[in-house]
């Protein structure tokens, strides 16, 4: 079983890095260009990023889980420390509008990605800790304090759609951990409510949403709708086997975030509806691997690991979930990535290193 489970993580994560390298070689050739003058830099760059994640990988697959478990209060603090640190002068870099990255030289942190990482680390242990008492109202608040510090940090660079997965991914845990059902829909209420607060207060955010329900509107397509048309006639265009690879028309300076928010609907375009289909696959595939691993250490009793796997398979599919569906119209969009395709450094190399956990769980699950 355990390496069933390792043959299906690593199948579908070397097939999805190896198809992200490509798309965002594809992608993001034209804006490289006129950007740099190299039409391979970001790919260059996203090489460089996936060096450093096989490295981070390395380190992963050396620490025991229990480590993490003991530690995962450190992971918490400093990605605090770095969400608040965004907010310092000269430190947080400003790009459309939104204050997301910590640049270090060449190097761009982004503090969200961190967050979610250490977040699935920290609950998990949390839900262990706290499992005999974790109904309380004590208990059950004292998350929810450090969820909504983190949320304020986060909506404040603004980022909705990140604070919408981490709270989401924060639910998942601690419902799966047995908070009762009275809380979880307590907790779905109020985050729904502070959802709708966010979209009503903000301008930007409500043109979205109404570019959103109409993105070809006449006074909508030329701003608020322009990039959800624009992905919409790019996935159009595919048909069901694509343009093929390097051909596709929107990423030419027509659809904005082509290597980033919007790959997927350069995918589509390049390789059809079939090659969207065959990227759906392998993420399936990817989240059983996972869930296998959750399940076998929670029949061994090792709840952390349990929980922590849990926590990695809901995060990479609520956010591929979520980018897909922003990219085919059925959300408004929100400047998510989609894990192991787009390009970007944080986001890549913490996927990797989550990916990295769960082989190290399964692998400790044999001797058990």
């Amino acid at each position: 079983m355990n390496r069933t489970n390792n043959f299906l993580i690593l199948f579908s994560f070397i097939s999805l890095m190896s198809l992200g390298f490509i798309m965002v070689a594809s992608s993001s050739i034209y804006v490289a260009d006129e950007m740099t003058g190299d039409p391979f830099y970001f790919a260059s760059r996203q090489l460089i990023f996936i060096s450093v994640g096989l490295l981070a990988m390395s380190i992963f697959l050396l620490l025991p889980s229990d480590f993490l478990f003991k530690s995962d209060w450190v992971f918490m603090l400093i990605s605090i420390l770095l969400l608040i640190a965004l907010f310092i002068p000269d430190i947080g870099t400003s790009v459309n509008g939104s204050i997301r990255w910590i640049r270090l030289g060449p190097i761009n942190i982004q503090p969200s990605e961190v967050c979610k990482f250490s977040l699935i680390l920290y609950i998990s242990g949390y839900s262990v800790r706290r499992m005999s008492e974790i109904n309380t109202l004590r208990s059950f608040l004292k998350p929810l304090l450090l969820l909504f510090i983190i949320s304020l940090l986060i909506m404040g660079q603004p980022d909705l759609g990140s604070t919408a997965i981490i709270c989401l991914l924060v639910v998942a845990i601690l419902f799966y951990a047995g908070i009762s059902f009275f809380q979880f829909s307590l907790l779905s209420i109020l985050i729904s409510l502070l959802g709708y607060l966010a979209i009503s207060s903000s301008p930007m955010r409500l043109a979205r949403v109404l570019a959103f329900t109409d993105p070809f509107a006449e006074d909508v397509v030329r701003n608020a709708g322009w990039q959800l048309s624009n992905s919409l006639i790019s996935i159009g265009q595919g048909g069901w086997f694509g343009l093929g690879i390097g051909n596709s028309f929107q990423k030419n300076f027509f659809l904005p975030e082509a290597h980033t928010d919007f790959i997927f609907a350069i995918l589509v375009e390049e390789l059809g509806i079939v090659g969207g289909l065959v990227l759906i696959a392998l993420f399936v595939v990817l989240f059983i691997g996972i869930l296998r691993v959750a399940l076998d250490s929670f029949s061994k009793d090792r709840l952390f690991q349990g929980y922590v796997s849990f926590g990695i398979m809901v995060l990479i599919a609520v956010q591929a979930l979520f980018n897909m569906a922003v990219n085919i119209g059925l959300l408004p969009t929100k400047g998510l990535t989609l894990p192991f395709i787009s390009y970007g450094g944080t986001s890549i190399i913490m996927m990797m290193s989550l990916i990295a956990i769960v082989i190290r769980i399964n692998n400790e699950n044999k001797l058990i």
